[in-house]
């Protein structure tokens, strides 16, 4: 590839993200030549913006919140799996002007979890959240050969997750309240709660040192809810930044045909982290 393509994460708020360095790295890595930007799209504005971004020859974006439900919309059709999830994280204009809209957090994260020996099929997983980012990932993890229990503060939602995805695979809702007497291999944390510091409601008694625990947020030290889930005795516990790694180097994958190392880009991650 000889010239430059633009390429852009739409969000808001947005200057926190990390998605210009990891594309910057990759393409370092492909010796692909490529402008990666943040833009801040107005919350109630964001179809205009997007729209006018294509319109200017960008090849791709990345969505992040609050758009991806919205992004579904936008596109003139959807992968499989984010029509699937109602969401896209990833949008590619292609060869006919078209706009084509896929989702890669679910593939993502299952690729951090085989990564680091998370998840096995068969194993029995719980889904703490049912936001979006629970959303995304419940289909790739119930093709995987998952069983899946949700659970969330309101379990209605919970419930909605849980009848949207009952033909894919084994899953159901259960209230936080009773999961006291339940077990599980894997249990991910889907919920904003570390944002402000927080973890979620869990019975105590649902950790050991069997029990893997993920955390699809990420900080420089340990997030809460994994300081907790070590507190209760799990020996493995792993942040989200991995995914976010991932879930680019598909992004990365369906714009330019060529799937990137993600192991030393987590590396350099880290080290920026402790600078």
């Amino acid at each position: 590839m000889s010239e430059y393509q633009s390429f852009a994460v739409f969000g808001n708020p947005i200057a926190h993200s990390k998605s210009p360095r990891i594309h910057t790295l990759f393409a370092e890595q492909s010796g692909i030549l490529l402008n990666y930007e943040r833009l801040q799209a107005p919350v109630d504005e964001f179809e205009l913006y997007l729209h006018a971004y294509f319109q200017s020859g960008a090849a791709g974006a990345n969505i992040t919140a609050p758009f991806k439900e919205r992004a579904c919309v936008v596109v003139d059709s959807l992968s499989p799996r984010a029509a699937e999830a109602c969401a896209v994280n990833v949008v590619k204009k292609m060869a006919d002007g078209t706009l084509f809209g896929d989702n890669t957090d679910g593939i993502g994260l299952l690729s951090d979890l085989q990564q680091n020996g998370l998840i096995q099929p068969g194993d029995r997983v719980l889904l703490v959240g049912a936001g979006g980012a629970a959303r995304g990932v419940i289909q790739p993890l119930l093709a995987y050969g998952c069983s899946l229990i949700v659970t969330n503060r309101t379990l209605d939602k919970a419930e909605m997750l849980a009848s949207h995805f009952s033909e894919q695979g084994n899953i159901r809702a259960l209230p936080q309240s009773s999961l006291t007497s339940e077990m599980f291999d894997l249990i991910i944390n889907a919920t904003s709660s570390g944002v402000y510091g927080n973890i979620p409601d869990l019975p105590p008694s649902l950790i050991n040192a069997h029990v893997r625990c993920y955390d699809m947020f990420y900080l420089p030290e340990p997030t809460p809810f994994l300081q907790w889930c070590t507190q209760q005795g799990a020996d493995k516990c792993v942040d989200g930044l991995g995914m976010l790694v991932w879930q680019a180097a598909h992004a990365f994958n369906l714009w330019h045909g060529v799937m990137p190392q993600t192991e030393p880009v987590i590396r350099q991650l880290k080290l920026e982290f402790m600078s």
